[in-house]
């Protein structure tokens, strides 16, 4: 059982990929951007590297659970070399969270090797799976990347490159995807044609890395060079780049849970600079919902960017409340209840002088089931304030996602079967507002979004995932 503090939306999964046509080895700079990608999934992590000079098939990887920091102490890094290799960091959508489900995926096949890491999740898996089992695939695991590894070795077969294997299962797969994939002489990365997933790529020195997100190119030195684009499947090798786009259409739906609350603050999606997205959210909020009061607080610390926002768009000041304690384990791993909570509020504890005597106007990136935010609450409360009036830079969620957003089943959603009114009375503050939907796009621009856990309007036809939007999110991935 989670921590009321932990009760967020989880994130999916983190990709990172890096090609040395000169030899050098690549196994440290791979550790690095993992490290950077954390926030994308805290459950297991994966590194896979070969060296292209070497034998074919010479793939060589070490997989673990939990963070990249625990799995990958010095004696595992000095075991894995190479010039090309890719990383993955897990947050469970499908599949439980087990050592066996843990990526990069590699795969030993009549036409070689492959290892492949997937940041997303697809919504046909189960018809692809029944029709690999009709030819004799046998799955170790119940994962979505491993149907794609899966399909992209029985297309090799018939293919003269992977490349030309990787394009066909992108044909047949249906769903959100950044990939990284590593065959012994090349680096491809393959993003959704939506452009649900992030997928960008940078160059260090004669290095090219592909990652989830820039601030993975920034931790070790890269320059970035540009988003890949949606449908676009691009292969690094030693002679160079090269970018097909065959599967590129006008309809994008980049997921705006990424601006909202995914992506790290330091880093660039599709042009779109995720501080100055939240900054403008909060900004959003204080014009649609007003209200008096002496100071402007977030929740840390995926709140705090919104609250700067709000602060700067109202002229209310700005106030860090909240001392947050880095030192502290992750709370969900403590064995009873108690000490879960006893771990709470050593993580988290309220600067009383701050807030004695206030009015104050709490922002957070969203509520899920309630209990994070009144316990805030109650916190700042008991601390001496005067009144908490809490502002959410998103809009209630009521729908699932089928894309890789672990939200929680309608069940758990408070917003699905609560008003406003009475979730502010359920949480304990004295006013309570969210971002109006049509001000989202206020900010990236004119970006296109997928907003379907918001308004219900999903990009792709999902009616192949669930004849109920009501049942359990997770139990629907298929």
């Amino acid at each position: 059982m989670e921590s009321e503090y932990d009760l967020k939306i989880k994130e999916a999964c983190g990709v990172f990929g890096i090609f040395n046509p000169n030899g050098e080895d690549v196994t440290s700079s791979i550790y690095y951007g993992l490290c950077s990608l954390q926030h994308r999934g805290q459950e297991s992590c994966g590194i896979a590297v070969c060296n292209t000079g070497g034998p074919k098939g010479n793939m060589n990887f070490h997989k673990g659970m939990g963070l990249v920091s625990e799995v990958f102490k010095e004696e595992i890094l000095s075991t894995l070399h190479g010039n090309l290799g890719i990383g993955h960091v897990r947050y469970s959508t499908t599949g439980a969270a087990v050592l066996s489900n843990a990526q990069p995926l590699v795969l030993n096949y009549i036409k070689g090797t492959l290892a492949l890491a997937h940041n997303g999740n697809l919504i046909n898996t189960q018809e692809l799976r029944s029709e690999l089992e009709r030819v004799g695939a046998i799955f170790h695991t119940t994962t979505d990347s491993e149907v794609i590894a899966y399909y992209i070795a029985r297309e090799r077969v018939n293919t003269n490159n992977v490349e030309e294997a990787i394009l066909r299962t992108a044909r047949k797969i249906r769903g959100a995807y950044g990939l990284v994939i590593a065959s012994p002489r090349k680096l491809i990365g393959v993003r959704d044609p939506l452009g649900l997933k992030p997928l960008c790529l940078g160059r260090h020195g004669a290095s090219y890395i592909l990652a989830s997100e820039s601030c993975a190119l920034a931790a070790i030195g890269a320059e970035f060079i540009r988003d890949i684009r949606p449908g676009e499947i691009i292969t690094i090798t030693a002679t160079g780049i090269t970018s097909n786009c065959q599967l590129y259409q006008d309809t994008h739906a980049h997921c705006i849970f990424e601006y909202i609350y995914f992506a790290r603050l330091d880093s660039t999606l599709d042009g779109i600079n995720i501080y100055d997205a939240r900054i403008h959210a909060g900004a959003a909020l204080a014009a649609a919902n007003p209200v008096e009061a002496d100071l402007v607080t977030g929740v840390p610390d995926s709140g705090i960017p919104a609250a700067k926002g709000y602060s700067e768009a109202s002229g209310i000041p700005f106030a860090l409340t909240f001392y947050k304690n880095s030192y502290v384990g992750r709370t969900f791993i403590k064995p009873t209840q108690k000490e879960r909570e006893f771990g709470v509020r050593m993580k988290l504890s309220v600067l009383e002088s701050v807030v004695r005597g206030k009015r104050i106007i709490l922002v957070d990136d969203s509520i899920v089931r309630g209990t994070t935010i009144a316990n805030l609450i109650c916190m700042l409360k008991n601390a001496g304030a005067k009144s908490v009036h809490v502002r959410i830079s998103s809009p209630p969620f009521l729908y699932p996602c089928y894309f890789g957003t672990d939200i929680p089943s309608n069940k758990q959603l408070i917003a699905s079967s609560h008003t406003v009114d009475e979730i502010c009375t359920m949480i304990g503050a004295d006013s309570l507002d969210y971002m109006k939907l049509e001000a989202l796009q206020s900010m990236v621009g004119d970006l296109p979004l997928c907003k379907a856990c918001f308004d219900n309007h999903y990009p792709m036809d999902i009616s192949s995932c669930t004849e109920n939007k009501n049942n359990d999110s997770r139990s629907l991935r298929l």
